[in-house]
């Protein structure tokens, strides 16, 4: 069975550690006697173009941004969700990258929360700090593609929902050396 592909043009990805983009071009190209079909997907943050062949979607993770039903999962969990967090800063290091990379937004705000609850008992290291920007990135700019509105939007919703916790959500410019 051929697979047609499961995205459309115009259709809003998450390539994870990447960010959001959005499907510009299906191509296909034939190599030897194989054609080998691919997205065009054009990154939203830095304007760049990344091809994904069809049979690496799987691979690389990418999916489509979420839906609107979803946003509240994920601001629930900022307020209600558990997390744990492991006291070795390598180990803990370790398993929010392995978080990072399974692309799942829920992952994504799990690595925010749980070193933002961090940071409240000891200022972050270096490398924890870049992921906690990187963290809040992913989170900030799906949600603001999935509804379709700015990013100071979508700030102000995660900004609430922390606060009832007690956590506060940094400013994007805190993390501009």
């Amino acid at each position: 069975m051929m697979n047609d592909g499961i995205f459309h043009i115009g259709d809003k990805v998450v390539y994870p550690n990447h960010g959001v983009g959005v499907i510009e071009q299906i191509s296909s190209r034939t190599i030897g006697s194989t054609v080998e079909k691919f997205y065009l997907l054009k990154i939203k943050a830095n304007s760049l173009k990344v091809m994904v062949p069809f049979q690496n979607v799987g691979s690389v993770g990418l999916r489509r941004v979420v839906k609107n039903g979803e946003i509240q999962k994920i601001l629930d969990f900022l307020v209600d969700g558990e997390c744990e967090n492991t006291a070795d800063w390598k180990d803990r290091y370790r398993e929010n990258s392995e978080r990072m990379r399974t692309g799942s937004l829920l992952e994504v705000a799990a690595v925010l929360k749980g070193l933002l609850i961090l940071n409240r008992a000891k200022p972050l290291s270096f490398r924890e700090k870049k992921m906690l920007e990187r963290a809040r990135y992913l989170l900030v700019s799906e949600l603001s593609m999935a509804k379709n509105c700015e990013d100071v939007e979508v700030e102000e919703l995660l900004s609430n929902a922390l606060a009832k916790i007690n956590l506060r959500l940094p400013e994007a410019s805190e993390f501009e050396a």
